[in-house]
């Protein structure tokens, strides 16, 4: 017999169903609540509400799970590519070798930027925030890529989906380009996707280059990390803007915006500014472990715990692995990188960091990987938008294929009753 749960309000009762994931979870479907009884539920931020059915991407914070279409992260890290995870998330399924040929080659034929698109970016000032450039030239895009994506049709929304993924890197990397005021690099065909990357960002003429494997594993990994983490904040605006019929860059145009604040994608930043704050204050990491422990003391570690995760974060298990290998490596002197070493040590043995299960999650790992490689603290969270834009558009595209309704949450009023209105010179 199906599970309900039933309401009584005046007397009267109302009887809902329970709703089942493929993973254990449950929810109740109170989609009539209004229509049948008037109420509505109060849930700020929605952290009890499930907005949507969705076979993308499962999370268990309690057991620190997840998987993407039903594969665990820690085997895709160790096996997959972060082209292929891409293929994943968008078609459900792992590609075959003539399907990953035909994805790879797509995002190629697509791999340029208008001269137009590079206008617009001429006219930021070097001292614009990476995000807010990157969030307006992805904007842009839909001006040069006038045509609607019709959902329904496989082919049309291959080559949309393709074209989005092939332009991101050049944007990220040209966005870095001009903060440095160097001159913008053109995308190589001849590489693989992070590779191509990696070199827009960092290929200056005339001085010798390296794709260093360690480097560029390291980097597939954080990307494939990144790629999708069910319905947070961002990925929750895509399919809200996504859900007016908005198009899809617009929609992923809001989503890198929602990912910019510093209690979402934010959060690798403030790792590296909390180790700035440390090293600048010379009074040693005890005193600021101490702080930490204090709960009259306003301090909070950043990188530590997380608000889904209840155990260790999985992701930070996998990419402290590629993060040691990337210090080894590069053999990096700074005293910010040995302040990260010292906390890390300090969380996995202290018990007070133990009990409270605060263990470094990806942003601190992040943060490490992408300090070590020169990458400025203003653009780790375009590295961050870059990793989750094949789990943006599998979101975007799985809310309009299922023709799910326009997002409107309810409230309850608490302003102020009717009231006439007064004249001017009465008031």
């Amino acid at each position: 017999m199906a599970e309900t749960v039933k309401i009584i309000y005046q007397g009267k009762e109302y009887e809902y169903p329970v709703i089942e994931g493929t993973m254990g979870d449950k929810g109740i479907d109170i989609s009539t609540l209004r229509s049948d009884s008037g109420l509505v539920t109060l849930d700020p931020g929605y952290k009890n509400t499930g907005s949507t059915l969705s076979d993308i991407t499962f999370l268990d914070g309690e057991e620190g799970k997840l998987m993407y279409r039903g594969y665990p992260i820690e085997q895709l890290a160790e096996k997959s590519t972060f082209v292929e995870c891409m293929y994943l998330l968008l078609y459900g399924e792992l590609p075959k070798e003539e399907e990953l040929e035909k994805f790879t080659s797509s995002i190629k034929d697509y791999n340029f930027v208008n001269d137009r698109v590079r206008r617009i970016l001429n006219g930021f000032p070097s001292t614009a925030h990476p995000m807010g450039v990157l969030s307006s030239l992805t904007g842009s895009l839909t001006a040069f890529n006038p045509k609607v994506v019709d959902v329904n049709c496989p082919v049309d929304m291959f080559h949309a989906s393709t074209r989005l993924l092939a332009k991101m890197p050049i944007l990220a990397a040209w966005t870095y380009r001009l903060s440095k005021g160097l001159e913008l690099n053109d995308p190589d065909n001849d590489l693989s996707y992070v590779e191509n990357f990696y070199k827009m960002m960092f290929y200056k003429e005339r001085k010798s280059f390296d794709l260093d494997p360690i480097v560029i594993d390291a980097l597939d990994k954080l990307l494939i990390l990144h790629a999708d983490h069910e319905q947070n904040c961002s990925a929750s605006t895509v399919r809200l803007v996504g859900s007016s019929h908005a198009g899809l860059f617009t929609s992923m145009s809001a989503g890198i915006s929602a990912l910019w604040g510093p209690r979402h994608g934010g959060a690798n930043q403030k790792v590296i500014e909390m180790l700035e704050l440390i090293q600048n204050d010379g009074g040693g990491l005890n005193k600021w472990v101490d702080k930490a422990k204090d709960k009259n003391d306003s301090f909070r570690l950043m990188g530590f715990g997380h608000r889904v995760y209840k155990n260790m974060d999985p992701r930070a298990k996998i990419i402290k692995k590629a993060a040691d290998a990337v210090l080894e490596k590069l053999g990096i002197q700074d005293e910010i990188l040995d302040l990260a070493r010292g906390l890390e040590e300090v969380a996995l043995n202290d018990e007070y960091f133990i009990e409270r299960k605060l263990y470094p999650n990806v942003d601190f790992y992040s943060g490490i990987i992408y300090r070590a490689l020169g990458i400025p603290k203003e653009m780790f969270t375009v590295m961050f938008a870059l990793g989750r834009l094949p789990g943006w558009i599998s979101q975007w595209k799985e809310m309009r294929e299922t023709n799910q309704p326009i997002g409107r949450p309810r409230q309850i009023y608490t302003g102020a009753t009717t009231r006439d209105y007064i004249d001017m010179n009465k008031r």
